[in-house]
């Protein structure tokens, strides 16, 4: 009984000793060269999703949430998060039928949102943290190794004039093993985690304040319930403008092309 208990606590001293020790946004950052190894974070936000879900047994589930807030689900780029890029939406869940969930998520740039109305729905998964098991819900994706052949389909690019390239050449971290994205965690339906979908306070229907009820206006912040964020349907228009002009702002047609690859569909209520 002594040996178990004494090779026990060795295993749990080697699990604390490799379990990452950061502690702010900027730690997280810092740890960009091990979390991306071909130095392409383009639409390879499940690598950070899956970094901090593989230390998050070691956090509390504040820090956890921290961590979350420190990249952009789209792009992939590190974000500092603030009340200004801050944004709120409401998204259907995988779950099926006509739910959908009101909750926030931290961008790098405006053309996010419109990217992640037409892709990104919510899932939940449960993980482990010091305080013991916490089911969050997150922002995910289909699984683009469903059809890996799309991964080498040209496309047009519209930056910089308009080129004709790859998401192999664009998007380098997404990359699939056996029909698997290399790295991706899953949430409880299957779909891949690509970042936290924060909790807002539950609250009515008029306890959205801004400075003026007078039309849209892209970078307003408003109040919801103590929180300051953006609301999505500030930016309708300029995400109609964006898709005339061939998405040509934001990441371009990179991420939504990864997303495009399998979709996800929710046409009736799945078995929970």
């Amino acid at each position: 009984m002594r040996l178990i208990i004494i090779t026990a606590f060795c295993v749990l001293l080697i699990s604390c000793a490799h379990s990452w020790q950061g502690e702010t946004v900027q730690d997280l950052h810092a740890e960009y060269s091990n979390i991306f190894k071909y130095g392409n974070r383009n639409a390879a936000s499940h690598l950070w999703s899956t970094f901090i879900l593989n230390n998050s047994a070691s956090m509390q589930p504040s820090q956890v949430e921290l961590f979350f807030s420190g990249f952009c689900a789209v792009s992939g780029s590190p974000v500092r998060p603030n009340d200004y890029n801050r944004y709120l939406l409401t998204l259907p869940l995988v779950s099926g039928g006509d739910i959908k969930r009101t909750g926030a998520m931290h961008y790098c740039c405006w053309p996010c949102v419109c990217d992640t109305q037409d892709f990104i729905r919510v899932d939940t998964l449960t993980i482990p943290t010091i305080d013991g098991p916490r089911q969050y819900h997150f922002a995910v994706v289909g699984n683009p190794c469903e059809n890996e052949e799309a991964l080498h389909k040209p496309f047009h690019q519209p930056f910089y004039g308009g080129r004709d390239t790859t998401l192999a050449q664009e998007a380098r971290e997404v990359r699939c093993v056996d029909g698997k994205l290399a790295g991706a965690t899953m949430s409880d339906h299957g779909f891949v985690i690509i970042s936290m979908f924060f909790d807002l306070p539950e609250t009515d229907n008029n306890a959205l304040t801004t400075t003026t009820t007078e039309g849209t206006q892209p970078g307003r912040v408003s109040d919801y319930n103590g929180v300051q964020v953006q609301h999505e349907r500030e930016y309708a228009g300029w995400c109609v403008d964006r898709a005339n002009n061939g998405y040509n702002s934001g990441m371009g047609e990179i991420f939504r092309k990864v997303a495009e690859i399998s979709p996800i569909e929710i046409h009736q209520r799945l078995d929970l």
